[in-house]
């Protein structure tokens, strides 16, 4: 039986792909949440605001599994806060302490139980890049404690959508930088891992602009069929829900080298990520730096 334990599950395409992951054959899905799982899942609690609950959610899995190996970890779950001024309980900027903070946490607590050839897939987005155009505005840096304390860096942006914009696009470069970092480390590369990117593009119909002004969050959500229609690399909640259990569950796998999988018209591309995603320099300090915030003092 192959046993997956993921996050952001619940939801949106993330809830799609659970469903799928649950309907295939002798496989044990763990959801960490702080709402109902689908039917078939095992629900355990977790807010991903708290490191604290992220350190009791990889107690609980552990205790969980038993003797039992993780063959796919699946960290999906994502927020876009309404500025830059909202703190999680650790004084964190929220976008980066959820999107980044907490499964960095939570892959490296849980790194000793992965199978070797287990799945590792993280959820970024194409904001990351400045070449993809998108909406918000694209990440000046990867420095880990700005973007924890951005009142700290001296280039915040004033206007405070512009910012969480801002937060939001740094902490999918981080969810990048930290596949990359994954992937370069010891144990990691003894086990085999397979570590992925995984861009589902813009998914209209899903909760991701919960916080967004209340004429946005309409059209977002009710608005997909024509927006998929006007914007060329806009992806149905279908197609990315769909891809994402096919590369948990192994029946999608990255050509050679390819480590960035990018939903785009509901068809999987593997391509480059951003030239600073790419940078050596920003990815192990990141992993350096993100193992301070967390308190995470174990060698690597």
């Amino acid at each position: 039986m192959r046993t997956i334990v993921m996050t952001g599950g619940t939801s949106g395409f993330g809830e799609l792909a659970a469903r799928q992951v649950l309907a295939a054959e002798d496989v044990r899905l763990l959801i960490g949440a702080r709402g109902p799982a689908p039917t078939g899942a095992e629900s355990i609690p977790v807010d991903l605001t708290s490191l604290e609950s992220v350190r009791a959610f990889a107690e609980s899995v552990s205790a969980q599994l038993g003797d039992a190996e993780i063959d796919a970890l699946v960290l999906n779950a994502g927020v876009n806060g309404r500025d830059a001024d909202e703190r999680t309980p650790d004084g964190y900027e929220t976008a980066f302490a959820v999107n980044h903070l907490a499964h960095y946490l939570l892959l490296r607590l849980l790194l000793p139980r992965l199978a070797r050839g287990a799945v590792v897939v993280l959820t970024t987005s194409g904001t990351h890049d400045p070449a993809e155009g998108a909406m918000l505005p694209a990440p000046r840096h990867a420095n880990a404690e700005l973007l924890a304390h951005p009142e700290l860096d001296p280039e915040r942006d004033a206007a405070p959508r512009t910012a969480a914009g801002r937060a939001y696009a740094s902490s999918k470069l981080c969810t990048i930088l930290t596949v990359r970092a994954l992937a370069a480390q010891p144990e990691a590369t003894s086990k085999n891992l397979s570590v992925l990117a995984y861009d589902p593009g813009p998914t209209p119909g899903t909760g991701l602009l919960r916080n967004a002004p209340a004429a946005g969050r309409l059209v977002w959500r009710t608005c997909g069929p024509v927006l998929r229609r006007l914007v060329r690399r806009f992806t149905s909640k279908e197609a990315a829900g769909g891809t994402l259990a096919a590369i948990a569950l192994g029946d999608v796998q990255p050509p050679d080298g390819r480590y960035y999988g990018a939903v785009r018209r509901d068809e999987l591309t593997w391509r480059e990520p951003s030239e600073l995603a790419r940078s050596d320099d920003a990815r192990d300090a990141l992993w350096r730096d993100s193992a301070s915030l967390v308190g995470f003092s174990r060698p690597s």
